[in-house]
């Protein structure tokens, strides 16, 4: 990362503006706007008033940990396939990083490929930058971090993406829309209503909505084209304390007890993985 790489992907959350490097370490647009750049390699644009809540670091843990064990690689690998189904992209976004585990993915040793980690907490945007940048070591790459909120215009310029992905995320089709090159793509992985039923049949972790992939396709179809579903499903055997991360890594962690919840049985237990891939081009 640097200032200039940083500047290239964004524009002004205040006029919209083209922003620039401004040595040392802050980007302004020229109606003199202007935003420090943290020192760990990321700029935070979110707007004051903003209720959005990002994972703690306590979640970025128990993520860090349970998918480092392995438990999701089919699913990185079929997000992977999916990217690789087009051109190899040069411009990745990836919206709602969390610790980078899916961008890591897509950043193979060598790639030339430049990429934009972005959430809502700025302890996830700090570690998926630091993984990011000591993938690309001596690489033409660069991974740049952004703290934003997702639900309102994202501070990104037009066209500025070739791949734009988003994983268990929340998702702007307008904005993803708008940034996006018109050749680019769009990928989206959602849970299916299976997947870790038995934690949720438990009561230990939210449901799912049903045909989460059919109302998401329905919902894009004004802006993208749907051109790619990949199923994902498979079961894998967790310890209590894999369990427990895996309650405490998600939106059921902000329910009070609930990770304490999962990890309570002594035994290892089988839990389904169930996603959707699902693959879009902008209309």
């Amino acid at each position: 990362m640097t200032l200039q790489t940083l500047a290239e992907w964004l524009r002004c959350p205040q006029c919209a503006e083209p922003l620039l490097a401004r040595e040392p370490l802050a980007l302004a647009c020229p109606a003199g706007h202007s935003f420090d750049v943290n020192k760990r390699g990321f700029v935070n644009l979110v707007p004051g008033g903003s209720r959005m809540i990002g994972d703690s670091p306590a979640m970025l843990d128990a993520r860090a940990s349970f998918l480092g064990a392995g438990h999701f690689d089919p699913v990185r690998a079929a997000l992977v396939a999916a990217a690789r189904a087009a051109a190899a992209p040069r411009r990745i976004v990836d919206a709602g990083c969390g610790t980078g585990y899916y961008l890591d993915g897509l950043l193979a040793p060598g790639t030339t490929a430049s990429a934009l980690a972005m959430d809502i907490s700025p302890h996830a945007v700090a570690r998926a930058v630091r993984g990011g940048r000591a993938l690309l070591e001596g690489a033409d790459g660069a991974v740049d971090g952004l703290v934003a909120d997702i639900w309102r215009p994202l501070p990104l310029r037009d066209a500025s993406a070739d791949l734009v992905f988003t994983v268990f995320a929340p998702r702007n089709l307008p904005e993803f829309h708008r940034a996006l090159a018109p050749n680019g793509r769009l990928l989206v992985v959602v849970p299916t209503a299976r997947h870790i039923r038995q934690l949720r049949e438990a009561g230990q972790a939210l449901d799912i909505p049903a045909e989460k992939a059919e109302r998401l396709q329905a919902e894009a179809a004004p802006l993208f084209t749907a051109v790619g579903r990949a199923a994902v499903e498979y079961d894998i055997v967790v310890s209590p304390a894999d369990a427990a991360r895996l309650v405490g890594m998600g939106p059921s962690a902000h329910h009070a007890g609930a990770e304490a919840d999962a990890g309570a049985d002594a035994a290892d237990r089988t839990v389904t993985v169930s996603v959707d891939v699902l693959s879009f081009v902008p209309r």
